[in-house]
């Protein structure tokens, strides 16, 4: 069992407050409005998405709008979730083998099956779950899979140190091939510009986005290092669009953009948030 590293800190630790704030999330200003609703279509047009993972204070509203939108879809077989791994710990693409991953919400089942097919198809991952002993870029998105999913859920969680396109692309084609005919759902965990006024921060991440939204992974690298954007996880948005393409996605739609700043008041020093779904 994969114990929660970060409950109490960037969410709260436990079942009740974790409820609360995630409900607070949905019908904050910046989020959704309102909480996810019972109905649920018999069909899943979004493929992917790019959720953010600091602590829910800050970017949990951005994160809300995608998982509100993918609450109202078909459940996913399986969910894909790619981060960053921010602690240097691990392989360069490290895919967790353990069984389940507890948070205060419950349990979630990882899907073994998937991820050996995802290191049997990749060049770079690598079964390792040390990468994921303290790491938060993926464990901040399972509570709201929990939230929307309930227990029946299965995750296969990869934390990326190495994040060149290269290697990207080479994980989003072994997603890609893991889940033909499994209906599974790619989450890639980011936030964009890092401590940068909110001036600059939206500027440069505009950039990135654009990209994003035009499907085109190597322009959004090109664009990273050209414009020196702070962004944390472009590898795995990476390959979630690689994915996504493989697997039949024509277009991308940004649902939120905000910054710490908008939640804060300082524009100062800013850290950006996005939430784009990427869909059939």
């Amino acid at each position: 069992m994969r114990k929660p590293a970060v409950a109490g800190s960037f969410y709260p630790g436990s079942f009740t407050g974790l409820q609360r704030q995630i409900e607070d999330c949905f019908k904050h200003p910046l989020g959704p409005g309102s909480l996810p609703g019972e109905g649920k279509s018999a069909e899943r047009h979004i493929l992917g998405l790019v959720s953010p993972h600091a602590g829910y204070i800050y970017s949990g509203p951005v994160a809300a709008n995608g998982f509100y939108r993918i609450a109202a879809e078909k459940k996913p077989g399986t969910v894909v979730i790619v981060g960053p791994n921010h602690r240097g710990l691990g392989a360069a693409v490290a895919v967790g083998r353990e069984g389940t991953w507890q948070t205060p919400l419950g349990s979630a089942e990882v899907d073994v099956g998937v991820g050996e097919a995802i290191v049997s198809a990749g060049r770079w991952a690598k079964w390792d779950d040390l990468a994921h002993s303290v790491e938060h870029s993926l464990e901040v998105q399972v509570p709201f899979l929990q939230y929307i999913y309930g227990s029946d859920l299965k995750i296969v969680a990869i934390a990326m140190m190495r994040q060149e396109l290269e290697i990207a692309q080479d994980l989003g084609r072994a997603i890609a091939a893991a889940l033909k005919g499994k209906d599974g759902l790619i989450i890639a965990s980011s936030d964009f510009s890092h401590y940068e006024s909110q001036a600059s921060a939206s500027r440069k991440d505009r950039m990135a986005l654009e990209a994003i939204l035009n499907l085109d992974p190597a322009r959004l690298e090109e664009t990273v290092n050209s414009e020196n954007i702070s962004m944390c996880g472009p590898g795995p948005v990476m390959a979630m669009i690689t994915a996504c393409k493989e697997l039949g996605a024509k277009k991308a739609r940004l649902l939120r953009y905000a910054t710490s700043g908008d939640i804060t008041g300082d524009h100062s020093q800013v850290v950006g948030y996005a939430s784009v779904a990427v869909i059939l």
